[in-house]
């Protein structure tokens, strides 16, 4: 019987010994994916930034300036391309529109970003654009890799269509959650006008008859939390300028907007408490279940060698009967 119990343990043993590195290595990169169809939103104030009045064609200093940024998930679009990519694929349409202390709208950019849901690597695809032009992304935009690394990646920034590398500047604590800290700056760089201005009639094709441009810089900051590669906060030092033509009446540059972007109060809790929960998910395939199987697996090896040696323990002699004596006759 003992002999039986200690094959089934030790079965057991190589069962769970085997799950621990298969789970770590085989299953959590193939179950691990960012969902198709996700949404998120989120509002970043600037306050007290500096903002061009298009009237006058001067800036002034203002209250706030809000950006809403919005990531919503197209299942039929990424269905669409998984069956030409052969693998998971998200896409995400996404829309970040800047409006003034007034709620007037001072631009929006919408965008298409298509990634692999495991790597978050860009995935080149029809649709793939910035404010309706065309673009082929190289790096990372928005999230990070699952099981982020200290190391400088390669981010795309919407504005000048470029990428170039964020590099990683340490671990931090924010708000009781271990993240690594990673920024980017770029430098003051020439980009398009926004397809859609604040005022009616004019248009970028306009602007540009004036002979007046547009350039752009940021300093932008992301506080990152390593096993869901999802950022916990963000902010952005950005400037952008009019320069040169006849649009600003013979001045060398004016200042179209300058603040420094923070993402709100609310917002912020909410991105924390659910990083939080996503967090314990990876935790669960990556660390506790791992080590919990390998753990497991030990203790049941060790007990079914203890029951085999138990069983091949030889046995004592066998205790002698009492017996009365037997009679003594003549």
């Amino acid at each position: 019987m003992r002999r039986k119990t200690a094959l089934v343990l030790l079965a057991l043993a190589v069962f769970f010994t085997a799950l621990s590195p298969l789970l770590r290595w085989y299953a959590f990169p193939r179950f691990a994916k960012v969902p198709a169809n996700r949404y998120q939103d989120v509002v970043l104030e600037a306050k007290g930034a500096t903002l061009l009045d298009y009237n006058s064609m001067k800036a002034r200093k203002v209250s706030k300036v809000t950006i809403v940024q919005t990531l919503k998930g197209n299942v039929e679009a990424s269905e669409a391309i998984e069956r030409s990519a052969h693998r998971d694929v998200v896409v995400w349409d996404g829309l970040s529109y800047v409006q003034g202390p007034d709620g007037k709208m001072v631009s929006k950019i919408p965008e298409r970003y298509i990634f692999d849901a495991h790597s978050q690597e860009p995935v080149h695809a029809t649709g793939e654009m910035v404010d309706g032009d065309p673009v082929k992304r190289q790096g990372i935009e928005f999230k990070w890799p699952f099981l982020t690394e200290k190391r400088d990646y390669q981010y795309f920034d919407m504005q000048t269509r470029t990428t170039s590398p964020i590099h990683y500047e340490g671990t931090r604590n924010f708000r009781g959650i271990g993240v690594y800290y990673f920024e980017q700056t770029v430098p003051w760089t020439q980009v398009r006008f926004p397809k859609t201005m604040p005022v009616a009639g004019i248009t970028p094709e306009s602007v540009a008859k004036t002979g007046t441009t547009i350039w752009y810089t940021t300093v932008r900051r992301f506080w990152v939390e390593p096993l869901t590669g999802a950022p916990v906060y963000g902010e952005e030092i950005h400037k952008e300028e009019l320069r040169g033509g006849t649009l600003l009446g013979g001045r060398e540059k004016v200042t179209a907007f300058a603040g420094h972007v923070k993402m709100r109060e609310d917002y912020i809790e909410h991105t924390v408490d659910l990083v939080r929960s996503s967090r314990t998910l990876v935790l669960l395939m990556t660390s506790y279940l791992p080590w919990g199987f390998l753990v497991l697996g030990v203790l049941l090896l060790s007990l079914s060698l203890w029951l085999e040696a138990r069983s091949r323990r030889p046995a004592g002699p066998a205790p002698a009967e009492d017996t009365e004596p037997e009679p003594v006759t003549a």
